[in-house]
C-alpha cells in the first residue's frame, strides 16, 4: 500500500508539473581535479535556483557522493538491478532537498549489462525525466567504451579540469574522445583549482583557443573556481562547501557559474531532438 500511495503521489506531482529533465554528463580526462566535488556543488547551486535536481553517481570504483555529504546511503544504483527495485527506492535525499543515488561498490556491471537489466534501466530513467529540470551524471575520470555510451547519449557534458599541464592534456584527450563518438555534443570546461582569477581565465582561454584550432568545434567556458582551502576543509568535514561558508571565493564562483549556466544553457535546448533513453539505445545497438 505504501509503494503504490507513493506512486500516486509521483503521478500526481508530473501532471501537476510536467517536466522534461536535461541530462548532463560532468567528466574530467583524469583523477583528482575535483570533479565530483564540482558536480555536488553545482547540483546544490542549481537548487537554489529553485530547479530540481538529481545527481548520479557513476564514478566506477570511487563513487563518493555520499562520503562528501557525509551520509551513508543503504541502497544504491547496484542494488535497483540486483533487487529489481524502483529507482525511488535508491534515491536519498541531502541538503537543500537533493536527489541522488549513491554508486555503490559493484558499479562496474552496470556497464555490463544484458538486454533485460537495460530494459529495466530505459523503463527506470524514462520516470525520471518526468520529476526533475536536471539530471547530473558524475561519471568516472576517463572514459571506457562502456561508460562513453551514457556520456554521449546526454544532452550535454561538463568538463572539469585545472591549469595542471596533465590535466589539460587529459581534458583534451576526452573531449577528442567524445567528439569522434558525438560530434555534435554541447561540451562546457570548468577551469578548477585556478591560483588567480587572471591565470584562470588565461589557462580557460588557451584551452579554447587549441580545442579549436585542432578539433574544429566550439566549447563553451563556463567559469573558473579559485584554489581555495576551504574545499579541503569542506571534504574532511563532509559538508560541501557552498553550505560550510557561502561567501567563501569557491562558493560565489560556483554560485556564478550555476546562474550563468541556467542563462546561457537554453541555447542547447533543442539541439538534441530525441531523449536520452532513445540515444543511449541508438548507441548501445551500435556497440
Amino acid at each position: 500500500m505504501h509503494d503504490q500511495a507513493a506512486s500516486l503521489r509521483r503521478q500526481l506531482e508530473i501532471s501537476k508539473n510536467p517536466r522534461q529533465a536535461r541530462t548532463i554528463a560532468v567528466v574530467s580526462g583524469k583523477g583528482g581535479v575535483g570533479k565530483s566535488n564540482v558536480a555536488l556543488n553545482f547540483s546544490l547551486e542549481l537548487l537554489n535556483q529553485d530547479k530540481k535536481v538529481l545527481l548520479l553517481d557513476l564514478d566506477v570504483g570511487m563513487g563518493n557522493i555520499d562520503i562528501l555529504l557525509g551520509l551513508h546511503s543503504e541502497k544504491t544504483i547496484v542494488d535497483m538491478f540486483t533487487d529489481h527495485l524502483s529507482v525511488h527506492d535508491i534515491i536519498k535525499t541531502g541538503p537543500r532537498d537533493l536527489a541522488y543515488v549513491a554508486a555503490g561498490s559493484g558499479l562496474t556491471d552496470l556497464f555490463m549489462m544484458d538486454q533485460e537489466k537495460r530494459d529495466y534501466f530505459y523503463q527506470q530513467y524514462d520516470e525520471l525525466v518526468k520529476m526533475y529540470d536536471y539530471i547530473i551524471f558524475d561519471m568516472g575520470a576517463g572514459a571506457t567504451n562502456d561508460s562513453l555510451s551514457l556520456i554521449i547519449a546526454s544532452d550535454e557534458c561538463i568538463v572539469v579540469t585545472t591549469p595542471e599541464p596533465t590535466s589539460i592534456t587529459d581534458a583534451y584527450g576526452m573531449i577528442k574522445h567524445i567528439l569522434n563518438k558525438q560530434r555534435n555534443m554541447p561540451i562546457s570546461v570548468i577551469m578548477n583549482r585556478s591560483a588567480s582569477l587572471k591565470s584562470g581565465y588565461q589557462a580557460l582561454d588557451r584551452f579554447q583557443r587549441v580545442v579549436t584550432q585542432f578539433l574544429d568545434v566550439e566549447i563553451h567556458k563556463l567559469g573558473i573556481l579559485p584554489d581555495d582551502k576551504i574545499v579541503s576543509t569542506a571534504v574532511i568535514r563532509q559538508i560541501p562547501y557552498v553550505l560550510l561558508n557561502e561567501k567563501a571565493a569557491v562558493s560565489k564562483a560556483i554560485r556564478e557559474i550555476a546562474s550563468n549556466y541556467t542563462t546561457y544553457g537554453t541555447e542547447y535546448q533543442q539541439q538534441k531532438s530525441t531523449s536520452f533513453v532513445k540515444r543511449l539505445k541508438q548507441f548501445m545497438m551500435e556497440r
